[in-house]
């Protein structure tokens, strides 16, 4: 009995402030997407630098006749400098650092630069002449990167020599700046959310002033006079959380799993399996801030 009042009783509140909680669910359908997308490009952070981290190699540009490296001289590299630089790759020293190596000449530069640029305009700009050639360091430990740099940064022949995950991390910057805008925006909603609700609740329990005074009256529970409004709010924040879990699973499918995912093979992205783990952090976030907003709202508001 007391249950199935406490129900038709928030139903009401509802019905009578339909449009303040029209707002509410907007507001928190919002915010909560906004703070799913920051949790999601986190993990998409984590998931490609896992991926992608072990793969990444070291690259050894060698001398040609526009370095400025003091171990060129101006000069390309000679035959005799590659075969020493080669001979050191091979050496016991750095032997339990190196998983294996590969030559990669100035045509073969060439061909994987057309490979990954051939839709742009640089493909008709650049030569072959104009890439170095390079060893291709696949190390044991990605982080050994110092070991490799020191060994060859002053042996002549060698132009630079260059940690791929630090042009990676560059990407990752990027990322996090969008996944720190898109926290700093979702933390702004849920505030706009919180005040919402609170105001929500306000209205609600000025309309139903006379209601509340009588059953006051006649000796109702704190919890039956108050839980009616708590729900209210409650239910708005979780048709906003589930607006905002389909929101984010249908981008995950359409936009990452369907289009970039297919386009680029070589790319670990994450699906939509991972919403699932994100949507019921949203839902408990909209239960505790709509729950926190209305007791304090009504504290303040509604004498019991």
């Amino acid at each position: 009995m007391r249950l199935g009042f406490i129900l038709r009783e928030a139903a009401k509140g509802l019905r009578q402030n339909i449009v303040m909680v029209v707002s509410v669910v907007l507001v928190t359908f919002v915010s909560l997407t906004f703070v799913g997308a920051s949790i999601l490009l986190q993990l998409q952070i984590n998931q490609m630098k896992g991926y992608w981290y072990d793969r990444m190699e070291v690259a050894i540009y060698l001398c040609d006749d526009t370095s400025t490296s003091p171990n060129c001289g101006g000069n390309e590299v000679t035959d005799a400098q590659r075969q020493n630089i080669e001979k050191v790759l091979k050496s016991e020293q750095l032997a339990p650092y190196i998983k294996e190596y590969a030559y990669e000449s100035k045509d073969q530069a060439y061909k994987n630069f057309l490979d990954q640029y051939e839709n742009s305009s640089l493909v008709d700009q650049i030569t072959p002449a104009q890439l170095p050639e390079s060893f291709r360091v696949a190390l044991v430990d990605p982080e050994k990167y110092p070991v490799i740099n020191e060994a060859f940064s002053t042996v002549d022949g060698v132009d630079s020599v260059i940690d791929q995950r630090d042009l990676l991390e560059k990407v990752f910057q990027l990322v996090r700046v969008a996944s720190a805008a898109a926290a700093v925006v979702a933390i702004v909603m849920i505030v706009c959310a919180v005040l919402l609700t609170g105001t929500t609740i306000q209205l609600s329990a000025m309309h139903r002033r006379l209601e509340t005074t009588i059953m006051r009256l006649v000796g109702a529970s704190k919890a039956t006079i108050q839980l009616p409004f708590i729900i209210e709010g409650v239910i708005a924040s979780l048709i906003g959380g589930l607006l905002a879990s389909g929101t984010l699973w249908l981008l995950l499918k359409f936009l990452v799993e369907d289009k970039l995912a297919s386009e680029n093979v070589g790319v670990a992205f994450i699906s939509t399996g991972e919403v699932w783990l994100v949507a019921p952090v949203l839902l408990i976030i909209g239960i505790v801030l709509a729950t926190i907003s209305s007791v304090v709202t009504l504290k303040r508001y509604l004498k019991v």
